[in-house]
């Protein structure tokens, strides 16, 4: 059964003193493909600008914008209406084995998902732990087994971390939100050697939603993980892929699908209220 979603996503920045010139990219735009379709989208900014759009290095949708007129706030929002579907894992004739995985053609096909970063660098504690968590699965049942190991060693407290938090930081207090979530799982998956990445996006808070019912979304983060095709698992929630996931971009960690990044002449910047309402249409 498919979802109709309708998501409104507000972000910006308020500025100390007139900026006169900024250039910006925001990924507010969900993905088309063999889960989801987008019907509309728009995203608009205050003051008005001319913008652009193309498709980045990992297939996410950008559109990219400039202002070259003094302003003190920056506002931009995303409009979208995508239809939404359960996400499937790959079959068990595609699954792969450990032997495939660890092969050199799935390594040079995916090293860019299986190298570290600032946000998911390499732990010899979480790495010897994903092994002890995993033994004796496959591939596939690895994965799951990492997304609830972390839901269950972590306590979601909003507040507790920033955009710049690393999965070692937040695995030091245990505590922590989605993003942190799914950088330490990506943290132990690409341990094992599976090719994992990272997806930001939005969920419905109701699973049994009302149609038409506008509600408090949330901007989300998951993983996607190949074991012989491309799947997601929530491990903020211990949930596969639902209707209720709306996913916009992918890539390596949080730095490569921000919602909004840019840079600009003028005084220091503060982010304005992140605003996302969600609702079932269909």
């Amino acid at each position: 059964m498919s979802w109709r979603l309708r998501v409104v996503h507000s972000t910006g920045f308020a500025y100390h003193s007139p900026v006169t010139s900024s250039y910006n990219e925001a990924r507010l735009t969900p993905r088309s493909d063999t889960r989801q379709n987008v019907i509309v989208n728009r995203v608009e900014t205050v003051p008005a600008t001319r913008s652009y759009r193309y498709t980045d290095y990992w297939g996410s949708a950008v559109t990219a914008f400039d202002l070259h007129a003094p302003h003190h706030e920056l506002e931009v929002s995303g409009l979208s209406v995508v239809e939404t579907e359960v996400g499937h894992r790959p079959d068990e004739e595609d699954q792969v084995s450990w032997d495939e995985i660890n092969g050199e053609a799935i390594k040079d096909r995916y090293d860019e998902m299986l190298s570290y970063t600032e946000f998911v660098a390499r732990n010899r504690q979480l790495l010897s732990t994903a092994k002890k968590v995993t033994k004796g699965l496959t591939p596939q049942e690895a994965v799951e087994a990492v997304c609830r190991f972390i839901y269950s060693e972590m306590e979601y407290v909003p507040g507790t971390t920033g955009v710049h938090t690393t999965a070692v930081d937040a695995w030091t207090d245990r505590k922590g939100v989605c993003q942190d979530y799914a950088h330490l799982t990506l943290l132990m998956l690409r341990g094992l050697g599976i090719p994992a990445r990272y997806v930001s996006g939005y969920l419905h808070p109701e699973p049994d939603a009302e149609i038409d019912k506008t509600v408090q979304g949330q901007s989300h983060a998951w993983i996607e993980a190949w074991t012989g095709g491309w799947w997601g698992y929530d491990p903020t929630n211990d949930t596969p892929i639902t209707e209720q996931h709306v996913s916009v971009g992918v890539g390596r960690d949080y730095a490569d699908v921000s919602p909004l990044k840019g840079i600009y002449t003028g005084g220091g910047a503060t982010d304005l209220d992140v605003i996302v309402e969600i609702t079932r249409l269909a």
